[in-house]
Order: C-alpha cells, then structure tokens, then sequence
C-alpha cells in the first residue's frame, strides 16, 4: 500500500536526482530510502528511476508518477493548513443570534466587528430573534451561540454563561414632570415614585427574563404596574413612549440611540435592577471559531465600560 512518505520520498530523489543527498534531505539513512523506492516501484508496477553512475534520473513513468505526486502532497498540505485555521478559528462559519435588547449593547457590536478583523475569512450569520426562538434554533443547530437577557429554562444539553450586568432606566417622555424636575435638579429615582405611571413593556415571549424583572422590582416596591401597552420590539415600546403612552424601563445601553421625545433617568440603587447578559451554545465541543468569539467576547466585555 502506498503512504505519503513514499511520495514524500519520490520527489525528493527526483529533485535530487541523487539517493545519498536525497536521504540527506529527508534525514534518513541512504542504503533505506532505495529500498522504499524499489518497494514503490513493485507497488506501481513501473520503474521510477534509471539508476546512472553517479545519480538517477526519472523514467517516463516516473515522471508521471512524481507530477502526480507532487498534486497530492500539495492539496494535503493545503487541506492540513485550512483544518489549522479553522481549528484556530481563522475560516469556516459562525451563527449568531442576540436578542433585540442585546443588540445594540456594544459589547455585541465590538465583538462581531472584533472577529471580522481577526479572522476576516469567518462567514458570518446574524440572526435577532425572542429568546425562546434563539433557544430553539440553538437545541437545532441552526444557531452556534445566542446572546440572551434572561436565563433559559430549557438549558439541558445548552452552557449558559453570565457575560455581564447592565444598568436599566426609565425612559418617559421628555416633557414628563419626573424629567422637567431631572433638568433642574438631578437626582436618582425611586421605583416606588413610578407607582402610578402607565407602563409599556415588550412582550413576555419576547423578553421574558427582562419583564419578569421589571415586574420583579416593581412587586418588591410595593405596587403592581399598570400596564397600559406591550410592543413586539424594544424600538416599538420606545416609540409609543416617544409619543407620550406612557413610561417604559430599558437596558441603559438602549438610551445611546437617543430618540427624539425621550428622557432617560437613572433608578435608585434600592430598586436593584439590571439587564443581565448571557452567551448561550450547546453542550458539546466548539469549533475554533466559537472558541474565538467567546474570547473575544472575554477580552471586550473588560475594555468597554457599561451603563450610561
């Protein structure tokens, strides 16, 4: 049976065209090297070589068989090299998926743009989606990680890692008399002052780790929400906040976006409540490029600073 060695071996002694220098090269012993070469050529069935008085030369045969070999010995060293990088996280593909919260975190943006740098050959998938859609397409394989707000519930064959804890504010509109005192005198507000306020909140099915959260804190205050509205999407719930509906709690990441007919206060320390946010992937071994994002996420979830 023919190994690569022994292809190794043919186009080294046809590039020598000498067995001495040729078992120098590979650093094998010379009388060895020209008993695997007359080995190959029992195999194939052909003489490789014309032995000459002070070397060898190739064959016609042999000429076919060295072009040949040369073809294999070069796509399994491309096929080796490309198996590093993915291994390394260099190429291949990765599928990530973040709920419409997680979005515009920028430790979500910065990390996918961190590994587009680094491993520019990566293809990427991103996919936004509630965090039970993002669970499902994980258990499925159609997602590789997930960043979510809440905890899973089906977390069975699925590792759930904390990244971080971000402050969350009250977002109402502009002209509220919580954000008229806000310009006058700055100061922290109690979630028991929001009591009587109309809230809009997304929809459980879409954030429920966030709106359990919030009603949570609220219960812990001592009332119960009015919830007045509920949106699809966090952009829609700031939206009818912008239009004066009512008075909304977001992840502080959230209020970057600015929206126009907004003002966003900070929540006393009391309320202890904040936007947790977690890397989800399945139980198993993960790919270089997995292995990849989850360090990038490490390194900048360290050099970004959280909150407002």
């Amino acid at each position: 049976m023919i190994e690569l060695r022994h292809l190794r071996y043919a186009v080294t002694v046809a590039d020598e065209g000498h067995m001495t220098r040729a078992a120098e090269r590979l650093g094998i012993q010379q009388p060895p090297l020209s008993q695997q070469i007359a080995k190959l050529e029992a195999i194939v069935g052909a003489s490789l070589f014309r032995r000459l008085p002070r070397g060898v030369e190739l064959t016609d045969a042999g000429r076919t068989f060295v072009e040949r070999a040369r073809t294999i010995l070069h796509d399994v060293d491309v096929a080796i090299e490309a198996t590093r990088r993915n291994a390394r996280g260099e190429e291949g593909s990765l599928a990530i998926g973040f709920t419409s919260s997680a979005a515009f975190h920028p430790l979500v943006s910065s990390a996918v743009r961190s590994l587009g740098e680094i491993s520019p050959d990566v293809a990427l998938k991103l996919e936004e989606a509630s965090t039970p859609d993002l669970i499902a397409m994980l258990h499925s394989g159609l997602l590789d990680v997930a960043l979510v707000r809440s905890p899973v519930a089906q977390s069975s064959g699925l590792v759930i890692s904390r990244i971080l804890d971000e402050e969350m504010l009250v977002a109402l509109p502009d002209r509220h008399p919580l954000a008229m005192a806000k310009r006058e005198k700055p100061r922290r507000v109690r979630l028991s002052e929001l009591a009587n306020e109309a809230f809009i909140l997304y929809r459980r099915p879409s954030g429920p780790g966030l709106y359990d959260s919030i009603i949570a804190a609220c219960l812990a205050a001592g009332f119960s929400p009015k919830i007045r509205h509920e949106a699809p999407r966090l952009l829609s719930t700031l939206s009818l906040v912008a239009a004066g509906l009512g008075i909304s709690i977001i992840p502080g990441s959230i209020a970057k976006l600015e929206t126009n007919g907004i003002a966003y206060l900070r929540l006393d320390r009391g309320a202890n409540l904040t936007a947790p946010l977690y890397l989800a992937r399945k139980d198993e071994q993960p790919s270089g490029t997995l292995r990849l994002f989850a360090d990038v996420v490490d390194r900048e979830k360290v050099s970004l600073k959280y909150g407002p």
